[in-house]
């Protein structure tokens, strides 16, 4: 499936104007919009001015937190979109900047969105309405392109061990892709209409306020991967819907580096992470099995294929050292609590309309 997709700049003369006609905001914003920034300046223009451009009625407060940035990310806030704030953090992850933002912010929704997006259809004044007529909703995530216009599948199904195996074995590219056969739903057609799922892309996930309180903030202990799962999880067992909504469409530069075993070998941390707290003992070890294998056949795949065999062989090693606990976490031992001991202060501020 593809589709052209619209230039950030054509939402460039709204964004402006949208910049510098603004109204009284309200005492409380009703969409805070998260972007963590860890030396993403590059991207911030781009997706700052779609942002603004489609506020639509939402008084937004947009918050940029600075993840130990040394590219520019608060001068080219502070003079590019005066009306968003920056918040200094800590590089500790994905999971950590998005909470020192929500600290920040008394808004009535919050939108988690990464820096390297761009908002190309729908406002989020029509979101904002959607929920308030959903109570049930606790958070949805939108429809999301590549760069080329291809639709990115980011309906989700909860990690298990045969869904892992499935992945292993190329289940997915079945005819026919049984639930158990991956975390990813290939079922185009779904994207176009509303759908319940297990959880989203963590590119754009936006939450109710409630829905956060009530099911716990993101759990830092993730430096980043499986941070997403794991929130949309405990909202579930709280009591809140997790929904697909098509009614917004973004595209995501996602996937730019390439294969980098690092990143690899976190993401397979991440996992083991996420089974060690929701999994019991028999599954964890079927399930980090499962994935261990994946990495292997993946290798062997692209040493069969001869392409960048050498990167996917490190990846896979490093990756399975991590799986068993032969190798340190490639970004540091994790903090033994979800949420820092002593929470930060909320930070009075004035939202600001779109």
């Amino acid at each position: 499936m593809s589709q052209q997709v619209t230039s950030s700049a054509n939402g460039a003369a709204a964004a402006s104007a949208g910049l510098t006609a603004l109204a009284r905001p309200p005492a409380v914003a009703d969409l805070a919009i998260i972007v963590v920034s860890t030396n993403e300046a590059r991207w911030l223009e781009p997706c700052l001015s779609t942002v603004f451009a489609h506020a639509g009625d939402a008084s937004l407060d947009v918050v940029v937190v600075d993840n130990e940035s040394s590219d520019g990310t608060r001068a080219l806030v502070e003079s590019r979109f005066p009306p968003a704030r920056v918040v200094e953090s800590r590089n500790h992850g994905f999971g950590h900047g998005n909470n020192r933002g929500l600290e920040t912010t008394a808004a009535r929704y919050v939108l988690f969105l990464n820096p390297d997006t761009e908002v190309v259809h729908g406002t989020f004044g029509e979101l904002v309405r959607m929920l308030d007529e959903r109570p049930d909703v606790g958070l949805v995530g939108a429809r999301q392109l590549t760069p080329d216009g291809e639709l990115f599948p980011t309906i989700r199904r909860f990690p298990s061990a045969a869904r892992a195996l499935g992945e292993a074995l190329a289940c997915e590219r079945w005819p026919v892709s049984p639930s158990w056969a991956g975390e990813r739903v290939l079922d185009l057609d779904l994207y176009e209409r509303e759908c319940e799922c297990d959880w989203t892309s963590g590119s754009f996930m936006f939450a109710r306020r409630e829905a956060l309180l009530s099911a716990g903030y993101l759990d830092e202990r993730f430096f980043i991967y499986a941070e997403e799962p794991d929130l949309c999880l405990r909202m579930k067992r709280a009591g809140w819907s997790v929904r697909h909504i098509p009614e917004m469409t973004i595209v995501h530069h996602a996937c730019k580096g390439g294969v980098r075993p690092r990143m690899i070998a976190q993401d397979a941390f991440a996992r083991r992470q996420y089974a060690q707290k929701h999994f019991a003992k028999p599954h964890q070890a079927l399930y980090l099995g499962a994935i261990g294998a994946r990495h292997v056949i993946r290798a062997v795949a692209a040493a069969i294929r001869g392409s960048e065999a050498a990167v996917h062989r490190e990846a896979a090693r490093r990756a399975i050292l991590t799986l068993v606990g032969q190798a340190k976490p490639p970004f540091g031992a994790p903090p033994p609590t979800a949420l820092p001991p002593t929470a930060l202060p909320p930070v009075r501020h004035r939202p600001t309309n779109g």
